[in-house]
């Protein structure tokens, strides 16, 4: 008599539990395998496509308050067809996008503006300072409701003025927690750069009347040594991440700092047992993954100048450490990643995906191009469950009008992370210069949205 096969095996054995024992283990496995899983034998299929499984993988894995913001951008449309299955799946081989510019309304707009920053604050978009045409370092405060970002086709600014930072560009701005932004350092209309902290609180006068009061943040006598073009990020609720940047005489810098907020505000300079860090560089980006104890560093200018493109990962856990992604660096693989670049923008989108947008080469070109890091792959990579890095990076396409190209603008995501934000930078300048790499100052404002096809 012939033995049974390993599937014939796994069947027999998995027949014994209950249902719910048999969604508990799917719930540690990965998409593929769950899919696989369902081919095992007919007895199955209905479990593992079943609605109530999708729904608690979607939770899961993208977290519940996510799904709900989530489900809310859902149009009358989507609602009618929606599948927990089919969301995951459609997210998980994402490969477009679609884009707008927003039609801004009402007396007062903010400038044209680059290296900047933009924060979404629970509903609304807050822009502070940056540089503007004629050399000059704004020191203004910005908000503008969205809401439901399906329905808003239009922005209505308003100017906040209460206890404003000094004029700057190249600082960090990064939300901690839901209603407070912590701002360090950048440079002044001298040329100096700073090394002050601040946090912007925002009050709630009413569902569409907001204002944010800055002050500085007392940190004691030890913080990080001033600097500009800094990259920056919000660890879980309590902790800001600053690394790199230029710093005096204009030298680049790959030291990391870490804000602890979780008692009395104070800085502290994180150190690796193994040294191993990124170089010292400007123009890059941090981006905390939240569920996977890492912030994710990108690319930026190095200190002798070249454009980077190589991807760092801070641990969290245990020691913190730094360590280098490494990827396939042969010549069928080069296309499959995102060219070197700084003044980017990375920003997490819904599914643990980093969104890469813009930036420019070594030569001043700008870019209009748009990458996903596909994190979820990254991690199924380092844990030994893929035999290569293939499917990290994936360029994405771009569906009706296009952002166009630039470098050192705002960007961010809103709390459902379908929606992308995208505010100013440095764009190409006007056709009638002479000037083959001239630029100007933008201030239109786009959104940009992940195509599901739900």
């Amino acid at each position: 008599m012939a033995s049974p096969s390993s599937s014939q095996t796994l069947t027999l054995t998995l027949d014994h539990l209950d249902h719910d024992h048999i969604t508990t283990i799917l719930l540690l496995l990965p998409f593929d395998s769950i899919v696989s899983f369902a081919l095992t034998c007919k007895k199955f299929k209905s479990l593992a496509l079943s609605e109530s499984l999708w729904e608690l993988i979607c939770r899961r894995d993208w977290g519940s308050g996510t799904v709900d913001l989530l489900l809310a951008t859902l149009s009358e449309n989507e609602r009618r067809e929606f599948s927990y299955r089919k969301l995951y799946e459609k997210v998980s081989m994402l490969g477009s996008l679609s884009c707008r510019r927003l039609i801004c309304k009402g007396g007062a707009f903010p400038k044209p503006r680059a290296s900047h920053s933009l924060n979404l604050v629970s509903d609304w978009l807050v822009l502070f300072g940056g540089g503007c045409e004629g050399g000059r370092h704004l020191d203004d405060t910005w908000v503008a409701y969205v809401g439901n970002s399906r329905t808003i086709p239009v922005l209505t600014w308003h100017h906040v003025n209460s206890g404003l930072p000094g004029g700057r560009f190249g600082h960090s701005c990064t939300l901690v927690g839901k209603n407070s932004l912590i701002l360090f350092g950048g440079i002044n209309d001298n040329g100096s750069r700073l090394n002050d902290t601040w946090i912007g609180q925002i009050l709630y006068e009413s569902p569409y009347n907001i204002k944010v009061l800055w002050k500085p943040l007392e940190v004691g006598p030890y913080a990080p040594p001033p600097r500009g073009a800094h990259a920056a990020c919000c660890i879980g609720d309590c902790m800001v991440l600053v690394h790199g940047g230029i710093g005096l005489h204009g030298m680049r810098l790959g030291d990391t700092w870490v804000l602890d907020l979780s008692g009395h505000a104070c800085w502290h300079q994180m150190g690796t047992a193994d040294r191993l860090a990124p170089s010292p560089r400007s123009g890059h980006t941090l981006t905390w993954v939240g569920g996977t104890h890492m912030a994710v560093l990108f690319g930026g200018r190095g200190e002798g100048y070249e454009v980077l493109n190589d991807v760092w990962l801070f641990d969290v856990e245990g020691l913190p450490r730094w360590k280098e992604l490494k990827l396939n660096l042969a010549p069928e693989f080069l296309n499959t990643m995102p060219p070197p670049r700084v003044g980017h923008s990375a920003s997490l989108t819904l599914g643990n995906k980093i969104l890469i947008y813009g930036g420019e080469d070594s030569q001043r070109r700008r870019k209009d191009d748009f990458w996903i890091l596909d994190v979820p792959v990254l991690l199924q990579s380092r844990a030994g469950l893929r035999n290569n890095t293939k499917g990290i990076w994936k360029q994405l396409n771009l569906v009706g009008e296009s952002p166009s190209f630039r470098a050192f603008h705002g960007a961010c995501t809103d709390l459902s992370g379908r929606f992308l934000y995208v505010f100013g930078g440095m764009v190409d300048g006007y056709p009638q210069l002479a000037e083959a790499n001239s630029l100007r100052f933008d201030g239109e404002s786009y959104q940009v949205e992940l195509i599901l096809n739900l």
